[in-house]
C-alpha cells in the first residue's frame, strides 16, 4: 500500500467531519471531542515528542466505534507539532480498508502509524481493550455501539490511555531507529 499517497490526500480532524459527516454526526463526534481529557503526564510526554509521526485513521463518520475513539486522536495530536493525525473515509479509499481489514473484516477505526518519511511502524484499531472488555461485560449483541450515548468517563480515561500508550511506542520505535538516528545525528 503506497500509504504516502493516502497520507497526502487525507483530511485533518475537522476537514474530515466537513466533507464526511451530516450535522447530527458532528454533533457526536463533537460531544465526545469536548469530553476528551488527557492528563498532565500525557500532554507533558506527548509534547515532548522529538520525531515527526504521521498517524492515518481510516475511518467512518457514520461508525460508532469512530465516534467515541477518533475525537481521542485528534486530542493526542493536538499536543505536539511532531504529531501529524489525518482521517480517510473508509468506502473512499476502499485499497486502504482492504490493507488494514482485521480479522477477514472491514473494521474501522484503523490506525496505521507511520515514520516521518511514510514508512509504515505499526497498526492499532478496531477497539481498544478497554473497549472490548467493557462490550464482553455488558453483552450488547453484535451491534456495533452507535456513538449516541458517549462511553462513561472512566471507560473514556482508560481508552485515551492505551492509544496515547501506542503513541509513545511508535514514538519510541522512531527515536530509536538506526536509520533516524543516522538522518538527525542523533
Amino acid at each position: 500500500m503506497q500509504w504516502a499517497r493516502v497520507f497526502a490526500e487525507a483530511f485533518g480532524y475537522r476537514e474530515f467531519l466537513q466533507h464526511h459527516a451530516t450535522p447530527e454526526q458532528q454533533a457526536r463526534w463533537q460531544a465526545v471531542y469536548d469530553r476528551v481529557a488527557l492528563t498532565p503526564a500525557q500532554r507533558t510526554l506527548l509534547g515532548g515528542f522529538v520525531r515527526e509521526m504521521h498517524v492515518l485513521c481510516v475511518a467512518g463518520a457514520w461508525c460508532g466505534d469512530c465516534v467515541n475513539q477518533c475525537p481521542i486522536l485528534a486530542r493526542i495530536g493536538e499536543q505536539s507539532p511532531r504529531i501529524v493525525v489525518r482521517f480517510v473515509d473508509r468506502d473512499a479509499y476502499p485499497d486502504a480498508q482492504t490493507a488494514l481489514m482485521m480479522n477477514a473484516g472491514r473494521r474501522i477505526p484503523a490506525v496505521v502509524f507511520l515514520s516521518e518519511d511514510d514508512e509504515e511502524c505499526g497498526r492499532y484499531g478496531d477497539r481498544t481493550l478497554a473497549f472490548y472488555r467493557q462490550m464482553a461485560a455488558d453483552r450488547l449483541g453484535p451491534a456495533c455501539p452507535t456513538g449516541i450515548v458517549p462511553p462513561g468517563e472512566a471507560l473514556m480515561s482508560a481508552v485515551t490511555a492505551e492509544w496515547v500508550d501506542q503513541f509513545e511506542r511508535i514514538q519510541l520505535m522512531l527515536r530509536l531507529s538506526k536509520r533516524l538516528r543516522a538522518k538527525h545525528g542523533d
